[in-house]
């Protein structure tokens, strides 16, 4: 990042004694300087003009303490949201705030609790400070992995526009990967290609009241994104797969030639012209698949504050954001909803009713039982168009009440709004009716609910013959879908501070007495959550199942306090020494109630030498997505169903535990998509999380302008809310033999795990525990260059000791550290992350700055066949200041076109196009230039 980020405590021993007086992300308490006694990076809003970021999870998830969750490069399974996910714990177990206040929750529809982070605008942000470890008896619940504060420019005096322009270059030289593309029969991506073009404005209008006692903000902001398609890069070109060892196009087995099989080893075939052939492809589901999301976003908001007299000031923010978005995937189709073919249907040909029926002994008044899987490639690719509109207003009293004490009470009221419209899916409904086609009396070929009256408009759907598919036939079979939710979260908050030096409560020798805050919080979830009729019954073909309406709510009354107070001051040993106590106490509409508390010590030994340490008890209530959340099917990863194939995992009594019989061991077809059927939804019956954090940090300032931070950090979660990956409750049945697991195992008439209604039950409980513990570096120095100016380098980074979790308490603890994989461990995890970055800052009105981003190596969990070797990137840019008014700012981020890892069959949801989108520089060059005016 940016050489102008800081550790907030490193710029303590820095800080003069009549400082300004300011609260510290972590702490209520208001202190002269930064210290703090618990870990905080910040990051200052130059950094996201350094690096040309528009999306400000763009900049964080290039932090090492950050781990990339929602972000534009994800389309199977995107929500439209933008979240932050610290130390890889969550979104859910990481608190976002603005100015100290919480966000509200992100998508009331799919994805996480997490806040949505396209709530802020990035030109906006003054500085971003992220807190380490648990928070609760500061914050309250969700403050698990930490806080992420964005402190914002509410007090701006002037005018200021902004323009930037920003597209991705890339140049698809892989040639193994395009004649693998070739090979296989598809386009492959060649030479240079330019795209993703993304135009931003803003604009900052901000002036002080003419008695000086107030200030009043406003800003609007405007961002266009353009779309990226997977088949304009050569490595997305079509979906790897691991063949032998070797790369290979994979795919899925709905395809546009229609396959016909009984999944039963009988037969299985594909549409040749008006023949049944062996069924020997698959479809390239690759290439429509958004690689970076379309997306217009229009912000406006204000801040105020007015100073009615020493005692009242009055304050605001209030916020509007509207963010549309569009995920495109490949076309919908007819994925072996239907179970069977009347042996007269009129579009089968003699050939394929031979095929189909004649050598079975079956005769033309017969049905013959078969899956039909074809791709609706006529219809096109399915369209998910993601709305998300905010609301959010502060309004608030803070003054003194004495000059020891001072007050601050407020009322924080949000609300998001989602709509989402599902284009191009195909109704069961009217597929099963248009696939029973009959001949009518004078000769016709129409559907059977035609004759008998049922439907009088179906359109008989002719997928036996190539190129017999209609447009008249999809317009029938074609299913608009469209669900909206909202969530509305209130929090009043009232606290006193006070500070105790007068009264005589501080320890002899001191001249600081202890400082308290007494406070109370009341906070507000409310979930609605309405589908419509084709979402509510299932009847999307391409939705797994169904989605039911859902109404919640849930709510919480806490008291809280800190105490703060130092032992000693200007000793021989100890500058100061202070000891930091909170408490937070939450009692909830759920009938759970959580005690949370923290323990913390700040030793200033000399001028050079800074130690700190911290213990956090810290509570995560579910969240009302968590508690309410309507069940219905999705989509999972898994690597294989090990009862699938012809030479299964499992042996024939295990595989019989998970619901296979003994006629269909052996024959049952596995996923070439690795994609499965899960049941995921809400649970009103968890228990809240609890996690211990402990942290213990040194700093140093050795000679001038060198600044050292080493901070060591340990988090474990337990009763952690999730879900149960399938992987584990597979095993857990056919291998262990468990009843409760075995329960959760539901195969159909295919006995598969991903056809029709076949699943496994994954819903929320509060499963096994997290753990994680590494070390956060961060150093800074500058150095003076005399007539040339000063160079400013900052090294920062995180060295992970330990990534565990136990997916079921008491079954085992998997070690994430240095590998992912499609079921358990997810993203990346290496044990080495770290930037470096470089500022020359001329006599002549020109800054340069130069980052190297490091990512360690990461293999397959299970020693698979595919490492992630360590990825290192370059970024440059450069600003010149053409006068006090206009600055002009140029840069290039991966400026060396490093290609992007490939992950064959990476898993849906955090991968895309065969890598991780948000672990990596997967476009390319990311070149932009802005201008900024002012006034």
């Amino acid at each position: 990042m940016g050489s102008t980020s800081l550790y907030a405590a490193d710029a303590a021993a820095k800080a003069d004694d009549d400082s300004e007086v300011i609260t510290v992300t972590g702490s209520r308490i208001k202190r002269a300087n930064l210290s703090s006694s618990s870990p905080v990076l910040q990051v200052d809003g130059e950094d996201f003009a350094i690096h040309g970021i528009t999306k400000v999870e763009d900049l964080l998830n290039d932090l090492p303490q950050v781990f990339p969750g929602q972000t534009s490069g994800i389309a199977n399974g995107a929500t439209g949201t933008a979240t932050v996910d610290l130390r890889f714990l969550g979104a859910q177990r990481t608190l976002t705030l603005v100015n100290g206040r919480r966000l509200p929750t992100g998508s009331p529809i799919g994805g996480g609790a997490g806040a949505d982070i396209n709530q802020i605008p990035a030109a906006l942000i003054d500085r971003v400070e992220l807190l380490t470890g648990g928070a609760s008896s500061t914050y309250g619940s969700d403050a698990v992995a930490g806080v992420v504060n964005f402190i914002m420019k509410d007090n701006f005096e002037g005018v200021e526009f902004s323009y930037q322009y920003s597209f991705y270059q890339h140049n698809n030289d892989r040639s193994g990967i395009q004649q693998i593309v070739t090979d296989a029969g598809f386009p492959a991506a060649n030479g240079s290609v330019s795209d993703g073009d993304t135009h931003d404005f803003s604009l900052i209008i901000g002036a002080n009241t003419a008695d000086g006692r107030g200030n009043v903000t406003a800003y609007a902001t405007s961002r266009n994104v353009q779309a990226i398609t997977q088949e304009a890069r050569d490595y997305s070109s079509c979906a790897l797969g691991l063949s032998g060892g070797a790369l290979s196009c994979r795919g899925s087995s709905t395809i546009p030639d229609t396959r016909v099989t009984d999944f039963a080893g009988g037969f299985d075939f594909q549409v040749s012209g008006n023949e049944f052939v062996p069924f020997n492809s698959l479809y390239n589901y690759g290439p429509l698949n958004h690689f970076q999301r379309p997306d217009k976003r229009r912000t406006l908001g204000a801040f105020a504050n007015y100073e009615i007299s020493k005692n009242v000031e009055v304050y605001a923010e209030l916020s509007l954001m509207d963010d549309r978005s569009d995920a495109q995937i490949a076309p919908s189709g007819a994925f072996f909803v239907t179970n069977t073919i009347a042996c007269n249907n009129p579009f089968l040909s003699a050939q394929q009713f031979q095929q189909l029926c004649g050598q079975f002994g079956l005769a033309p008044t017969d049905i013959q039982t078969a899956y039909i899987g074809r791709r609706n490639v006529e219809g096109g690719p399915r369209d998910d168009d993601l709305r998300h509109t905010s609301y959010r207003g502060v309004f608030g009293f803070r003054g003194e009440i004495n000059e020891n004490w001072s007050y601050d009470t407020f009322f924080n009221y949000g609300t998001v709004i989602q709509s989402q419209v599902y284009q191009n899916d195909l109704s069961i409904t009217k597929l099963t009716r248009a696939l029973n086609a009959v001949r009518d009396a004078n000769g016709n070929i129409v559907c059977q609910s035609v004759v008998d009256g049922s439907d009088p408009n179906c359109v008989p759907y002719n997928v036996f013959q190539t190129g017999g598919v209609t447009q008249d036939q999809v317009n029938y079979l074609v299913l608009p879908l469209f669900e909206q939710g909202e969530t509305i979260s209130t929090q009043w908050v009232g606290y006193v501070t006070g500070d105790l030096t007068d009264t005589g409560f501080k320890m002899p020798g001191t001249e600081q007495g202890a400082q308290v805050v007494l406070g109370f919080e009341r906070r507000t979830e409310d979930l609605v959550f309405n589908p419509d009729q084709g979402f509510s019954s299932g009847d999307g073909a391409g939705q797994g199942g169904a989605t039911t309406g859902v109404k919640g709510n849930l709510n919480v009354r806490e008291i809280f306090a800190e105490f703060s107070m130092p032992l000693f001051q200007d000793t021989e040993f100890a500058n100061y020494l202070n000891l930091d106590l909170g408490y937070r106490y939450s009692d909830y509409s759920t009938g759970k109630t959580t005690n949370t508390y923290k323990i913390a010590m700040d030793w200033e030994v000399n001028d050079m030498v800074k130690v700190r340490g911290s213990y956090q008890s810290a509570s995560r209530h579910a969240n009302i997505r968590e508690l309410f959340v309507p069940q219905s099917i999705g989509l999972f990863n898994l690597d294989e169903d090990p009862c699938a194939g012809a030479t299964p995992t499992f042996s024939l009594e295990q595989c019989q535990r998970t619901g296979v019989t003994a006629a269909r061991y052996g024959t049952i077809a596995d996923s070439p998509a690795g994609q499965y059927n899960g049941l995921f939804g809400g649970n009103p019956d968890l228990d809240p999380e609890d996690s211990e954090t402990y942290s213990f940090g040194i700093i140093l300032n050795p000679v001038d302008d060198l600044d050292i931070a080493l901070d060591y950090f340990n988090i474990d979660v337990t009763k952690a809310i999730g879900t149960v990956p399938a992987d584990v409750i597979l095993r857990k049945c056919g291998e262990d033999n468990v009843q409760s697991f075995c329960d959760l195992i539901h195969r159909g008439p295919t006995e598969t795990l991903w056809i029709g209604a076949d699943f496994t039950e994954q819903t929320n409980i509060n499963t096994g525990s997290l753990s994680v513990e590494g070390i956060d570096f961060d150093t800074t120095y500058k150095f003076d260059l005399q007539d040339m100016g000063d160079l400013n380098f900052a090294l920062k980074g995180t060295y992970l000791l330990t990534w565990d979790t136990e997916p079921v308490k008491g079954e085992g603890v998997t070690s994430c550290l240095g590998f992912w994989d499609r079921n358990t461990c997810g993203n990346p995890t290496p044990e080495w992350r770290w930037n470096l970055a470089t500022t020359w800052n001329t006599p002549w009105d020109i800054n340069v700055t130069g980052t190297i981003r490091y990512l360690g190596e990461t293999k397959e969990l299970g020693d698979g066949p595919t490492p992630i070797n360590a990825q290192t990137y370059l970024d440059l840019s450069a600003s010149w200041d053409m006068n006090e008014s206009v600055k002009f700012r140029f840069g290039i981020d991966n400026i060396l076109d490093k290609n992007t890892p490939i992950i064959p069959n990476a898993p849906a949801g955090i991968g895309n196009g065969n890598t991780f989108p948000g672990s990596f520089d997967y476009l390319g060059r990311y070149v932009f230039a802005s201008v900024t005016y002012s006034l």
